[in-house]
């Protein structure tokens, strides 16, 4: 088992990925902090297969939902979670290939959300759009259910992916259905051979469970339909149009995760009135310190 997210980089030469951030500090020092820690203390539901055969030992942790307003995926003993790949959408069954699988669905489960976009597209193509999947339906099956939206994730907002020593943005694009034991950690096929190249396709996972998934809570993690480039032609054309968003939410994650943000970005405020800083409740700008401000329920800095 790798101990830090430093120990990724010889897996991201073996492969060719995609050049990807370099991963901020205060993001590094998170990852380090959870793997040391070695389970979630607040977990917000377990029960969850990294992949299909192994322990239900993973879940959603919000160890730090109130103070960064984050969530994260992890497992237990020092794991974070593995990756899959998800062909979902545009180029689902009976419309495209997914290598050899055939456990592919012809739309995702926002595809309502990104048609009304009205940006010439009807779906996420999972070749092109970087997104993850969150949340699982087991209504049918009896197996574990869980919806981010409870906990202020919101559709189609920004998610952080720390792989292979980079960090890429995507967007929650997609749930996980009844069909089959409850997994977590699994992207569209285009952000997956952004992270591990040709390593990873319809067919081949990356089973090391190693990789950091971190959604941001509240509407301004949303880009909305103007703000990603939903309409792009290339895997890096519409991740590139996440990164203004995307680096504006990893400001959140400051110090108390093993020391701040560094540069590239910097922590997010000093906050001196316990219980109202970044990510905590609140029903207008008051109840927040300092400059923040009431956004979604939740104080904000953006």
């Amino acid at each position: 088992m790798k101990s830090s997210v430093a120990s990724l980089a010889l897996a991201g030469l073996l492969v060719a990925p995609a050049v990807g951030l370099d991963v901020p500090q205060n993001v590094r020092n998170l990852y380090n902090s959870i793997r040391a820690q070695g389970s979630c203390k607040k977990e917000l539901k377990g029960g969850f297969y990294s992949q299909e055969g192994d322990s239900k030992n993973f879940g959603y942790c919000g160890d730090h939902l109130d103070d960064y307003g984050i969530m994260y995926l992890q497992g237990k003993n020092g794991n974070l979670v593995n990756m899959d790949i998800d062909c979902d959408g545009a180029l689902g069954k009976g419309d495209g290939s997914c290598d050899s699988s055939t456990d592919t669905q012809g739309q995702t489960t926002f595809q309502d959300t990104v048609a009304g976009y009205n940006k010439g597209i009807k779906d996420l193509n999972a070749y092109i759009h970087s997104f993850v999947v969150l949340g699982n339906d087991g209504s049918k099956s009896g197996y574990v259910t869980f919806k981010p939206e409870q906990y202020g994730i919101e559709p189609l907002s920004i998610v952080a992916v720390v792989c292979g020593d980079k960090m890429f943005y995507g967007v929650w694009g997609d749930t996980n259905g009844d069909d089959g034991p409850p997994l977590i950690g699994e992207v569209s096929d285009s952000l997956g051979r952004a992270c591990y190249g040709s390593a990873v396709n319809g067919n081949e996972a990356h089973d090391d469970n190693d990789v950091l998934y971190i959604a941001f809570t509240g509407s301004d993690a949303v880009p909305g339909a103007n703000g990603a480039k939903w309409n792009a032609k290339s895997f890096t054309e519409f991740e590139s149009s996440l990164e203004s968003l995307g680096n504006k939410l990893v400001q959140r994650i400051g110090s108390t995760s093993g020391g701040g943000g560094g540069s590239n970005p910097p922590p997010p405020p000093t906050c001196s009135w316990t219980g109202h800083c970044l990510g905590a409740k609140c029903s207008s700008d008051g109840d927040c310190d300092g400059d923040l401000v009431c956004k979604s329920k939740k104080c904000s800095n953006v």
